[in-house]
């Protein structure tokens, strides 16, 4: 019996040093945290959206703008303005929209921005010879640096001196000519703008005109009008005061009924209103005095073609280009 209790006594000792004795155990791993100063994602303040551009060559519609009005306007195509802003439907454009209204290879900035990178004087100084500031100057100018013979210690000499003041001489030289290249660069682009200039009046001037319809003038431009009205009769032939290439036919501008517009250069449109009947279809190339329409009273409350000329989009006085009758 008191070999049992020792045997059980044993068992005992054994398993409470069996708990007591720790394993080889690996230290838990420590991580350093570091406490980030940069802001969440979600707090960090989105960019700006990019401004909506402005100025030449885009326009913003405003209450009551159609497309077909906003071309009209500014003298283009409606066509192009909806391939230029990737328009899917020209009925849905939205007040305070930002449309492009010119090609974009005439964008604002562009011409400019060549004729700043071409001119080499832009931005200097230039400075005489012998005035302060000068002398630093001129081994840049000379395209190198001075190696000899100031690298050299030498003795004092009548001949040392002279190869000293030999090479001050020829950097100054070619530098003096330098700056009248800049003059000749802008003198160049001052004669370019006004040889732009005269070809889009050359073009201009080269339009042959007549009268749209014959009758009665009832309504003028220096009357407050667009253009002229012409009173007649319902059906009566209204006829291209000049050749060109349809730009518009339809019904879409408010005021104007069944409009037919004519480009005839670059600069010069010419709108024929209030038809009963358009002739032509747009693309379509038309030569002075061609039937275009036959008059009527769309959008009028009178039989009557309303007129007018546009250049660049603006409406001018008809009267300076038709010829008297």
């Amino acid at each position: 019996m008191k070999k049992i209790r020792l045997a059980v006594l044993g068992s005992v000792v054994s398993l409470l040093a069996a708990c007591g004795s720790t394993p080889n155990q690996q230290p838990a791993p420590v991580v350093e945290r570091t406490t980030s100063t940069g802001k969440p994602a979600d707090s960090v303040a989105a960019a700006p959206a990019a401004p909506a551009p402005s100025g030449r060559g885009y326009y913003t519609v405003k209450k009551g703008d159609t497309l077909y009005r906003i071309a009209l306007d500014v003298g283009q195509n409606w066509r192009d303005i909806v391939a230029w802003n990737n328009l899917t439907n020209p009925n849905d454009i939205k007040v305070d929209q930002t449309l492009r209204v010119a090609p974009p290879d005439r964008a604002p900035g562009t011409a400019q921005t060549a004729t700043v990178a071409a001119a080499p004087g832009a931005g200097l100084e230039v400075k005489p010879l012998g005035a302060p500031g000068s002398a630093a100057a001129a081994p840049a100018a000379g395209g190198s640096n001075k190696s000899g013979p100031r690298g050299d210690k030498r003795a004092y000499s009548d001949t040392a001196l002279a190869e000293l003041e030999k090479p001050d001489a020829t950097p100054a030289a070619a530098a003096a000519p330098a700056p009248a290249a800049a003059p000749k660069a802008e003198a160049a682009h001052a004669v370019e703008k006004p040889a732009a200039a005269s070809t889009a009046a050359v073009d201009d001037e080269g339009v042959s005109w007549m009268w749209p319809a014959d009758g009665k003038v009832v309504g003028t431009f220096d009357g407050g009008k667009k253009g002229v009205d012409i009173a007649g009769k319902a059906g009566q032939a209204v006829l291209a005061a000049g050749a060109g290439k349809v730009m518009y036919a339809g019904s879409g501008i408010r005021g104007y009924g069944n409009l037919v517009i004519i480009k005839h250069t670059n600069n010069l449109l010419s709108a024929y209103a209030h038809n009963q009947a358009i002739l032509v279809k747009e693309g379509q190339s038309v030569t002075k005095g061609q039937k275009i329409a036959e008059m009527g009273k769309s959008d009028s409350d009178t039989v009557k073609l309303h007129f007018e000329i546009r250049q660049q989009g603006k409406p001018v006085d008809p009267s300076k280009y038709l010829p008297p009758r």
